[in-house]
């Protein structure tokens, strides 16, 4: 089998443009891979086209040979352009075996995947709104859910501003009762001093960790933050080398571990994070913020992995033709979902929905800037 063509399609989404890439082969089988980057939707399509020149003739049924083909034809750099051809050739050869993708990585660990729901706040950054929302996902059959209080906080943090955001996170664990697992997100967001004065502060409130709470890609500030934290660390979301989880986990001190599949290298990067998190006792947690695509994918990799401890999704949070677009996600039910048992990843683009909705130019986070927890809405 070789691949003869790879398209592209944007989708915009108010709050994040996704970018998807479209695999076709000289047999007529097709696959689907992500390469949505947030900020670089714009780039990360055109980077797809660029990079195809090294997939165009290659065997798709072989994922991890011609991802190595393009990682040396970019002279050792990898990007979410070859991710996205990496995951979409893994998708053509589930469909070619005739079996789902989360059995090629060697069959289910367990029946169920527990989620965590995020994107449920998109309101005022008021703890009133906060607990309303929070009751809301619960009801909805949530146990975890994940939030950002800190508003537009760089670094440091004036003293009504903190008040704030600790007012925030009791507000919802008022709301939620004590057995909902609180996920704080932090968005690389504070320096070393100021992450630790945060963390003591929410040690009441017991969250399951803090996340990402100075600079992820700091290696040294994030194992210093995390061995005096009073709330466990969880990081990883934006290396793209197996090198850095390897420098992270050998403290021994982080144990909560957030491989971006889009970023770390595909399907194949992302088990190898997890393999490297499981040689020193660290549990998997994806992270997850782009399309539902991608909690599809997400869902075949945990669903194979021994060290998995939960997974990220806004898919019950977004805008409500998401679902014509797209077809075959896993959905969450009372807070669980499981991978599809169709052959591949399982999901497939409807090419004339996804025109309706074009790359839209304010389709941007923008985290660091006042009201961005409304998510464009």
């Amino acid at each position: 089998m070789k691949i003869t063509e790879v398209k592209t399609f944007v989708v915009g989404n108010p709050w994040k443009n996704w970018v998807f890439a479209k695999i076709h082969t000289d047999e007529g089988l097709t696959g689907i891979g992500e390469a949505t980057g947030g900020l670089s939707a714009k780039p990360n399509e055109v980077a797809i086209h660029e990079i195809a020149r090294l997939a165009l003739g290659e065997d798709p049924l072989q994922p991890e040979r011609l991802w190595q083909r393009m990682y040396k034809g970019m002279f050792l750099r990898a990007d979410v352009a070859m991710n996205a051809i990496e995951i979409a050739c893994w998708d053509i050869l589930g469909k070619s075996l005739n079996c789902p993708v989360w059995q090629l990585l060697g069959g289910k660990q367990r029946p169920k995947l527990r989620v965590y729901a995020n994107g449920w706040y998109q309101g005022p950054r008021d703890p009133g709104f906060f607990a309303e929302a929070a009751a809301a996902a619960t009801a909805m059959g949530y146990t975890a859910l994940k939030f950002d209080p800190f508003g537009s906080a760089y670094r440091f943090f004036d003293a009504v501003e903190e008040k704030r955001s600790i007012a925030i996170v009791r507000a919802v664990r008022d709301a939620v009762g004590a057995e909902v697992d609180l996920c704080i997100e932090g968005h690389d967001r504070f320096s070393v001093s100021t992450a630790l004065r945060v963390a003591e502060r929410l040690a009441e409130f017991r969250p399951m960790w803090f996340e990402t709470p100075v600079m992820s890609t700091d290696i040294p500030a994030t194992v210093e933050m995390a061995r005096r934290s009073a709330v466990p660390v969880a990081t990883g979301e934006r290396f793209d080398r197996l090198a850095q989880f390897l420098e992270l986990l050998a403290p021994r001190i982080v144990d909560i571990v957030q491989p971006e599949t889009l970023r770390i290298g595909g399907i194949s990067g992302a088990r190898k994070a997890a393999a490297i998190a499981e040689s020193a006792e660290a549990f998997v947690a994806l992270h997850q913020a782009q399309s539902p695509f991608n909690t599809a994918v997400n869902a075949h990799i945990h669903a194979s992995l021994p060290n998995f401890l939960i997974q990220e999704c806004f898919d019950d949070f977004l805008v409500s033709w998401v679902w014509d677009v797209m077809r075959g996600v896993p959905r969450v039910v009372n807070g669980h979902l499981e991978p599809s048992d169709a052959p591949g990843i399982g999901v497939e683009l409807d090419e004339a929905e996804i025109a309706k909705h074009p790359y839209g130019q304010n389709n941007f986070l923008r985290l660091f800037e006042e009201g961005w927890e409304r998510r464009g809405q």
